[in-house]
């Protein structure tokens, strides 16, 4: 239950060798992706799903145990209600580890992409290496935010395109002189023949693997409509209206995102 846009940037490495690594090797990972978004983060925790905002009401919405409180005001609840607040929490709950898992594999695929642009760019598997340190980085976000049941939409996007933004510059420079060197020193065939010898194999482990990560997003994606679908049956109502915590993406929302990462 978070967006997240990710408009990851165009590695200059793959501008300048012309290999085409698979667009799977670039996931995208928001709650937007799916039919559906929502305007709160989230925090799972033993004392239940808090939901929370900045703006817009109802400001925090906290589900346990069959029980909600609106802006901590608890809400009388049907029997009914109180078995569909208790499914709320736990699909939440499932969804939630689901959504850290599929984050991880995609910070893996795109970090093991740029290792391999940049094995064939430079022929030096240490160069590759130096792709780890901020793959950990990334990967310790996953786990200190969605790892620990929790998701700030805001701060979680920033930092994690940042990092991966970084990794990319680092990168550039150190195949940028890979390249100069290269032709300089007239080996630039070189780089040509790793690159034809890998290029092949590494766009299909990477389409191979985008594309079991497509599948288990399509899965998330189905359990979320399933979310959507118990909140829309909730008769409790707020301010005279239903509930909505998540809401079906706008024709907006289709075009902020599709801006946002061509960007």
């Amino acid at each position: 239950m978070k967006r997240q846009r990710l408009p990851w940037i165009a590695l200059l490495a793959l501008c300048m060798t012309g290999i085409a690594v698979a667009e799977p090797a670039r996931p995208r990972l928001s709650s937007q992706q799916c039919e559906f978004t929502t305007p709160y983060d989230l925090r799972v925790a033993d004392d239940g799903v808090w939901l929370a905002r900045e703006t817009g009401l109802p400001r925090e919405v906290h589900i346990h145990d069959g029980a909600i409180a609106i802006d901590q005001r608890t809400q009388v609840v049907s029997d009914e209600d109180a078995r569909r607040l208790r499914r709320i929490e736990a699909m939440t709950r499932e969804l939630v580890p689901a959504v850290a898992d599929i984050a991880r594999e995609a910070v893996n695929i795109a970090f093991d992409a740029l290792g391999g642009v940049v094995e064939i760019m430079s022929g030096d598997k240490a160069k590759a290496r130096d792709v780890e340190r901020v793959r950990r980085q990334a990967l310790a976000q996953v786990d200190e935010s969605l790892g620990k049941g929790r998701w700030d939409q805001r701060a979680f996007d920033e930092k994690f395109e940042a990092n991966v933004e970084r990794a990319a510059e680092d990168m550039a420079g150190t195949l940028t002189r890979s390249v100069l060197w290269a032709a300089f020193t007239g080996r630039a065939s070189e780089i040509d023949r790793r690159a034809e010898a890998m290029e092949k194999d590494l766009d299909a482990r990477m389409d191979a693997r985008g594309k079991r990560l497509e599948a288990r997003a399509q899965a998330l994606c189905d359990q979320i409509t399933a979310l959507h679908g118990v909140q829309q049956q909730l008769d409790l109502r707020y301010r005279g209206q239903p509930l909505q915590l998540l809401v079906p993406k706008t024709a907006d929302d289709h075009d902020a995102q599709v801006a946002a990462a061509t960007q």
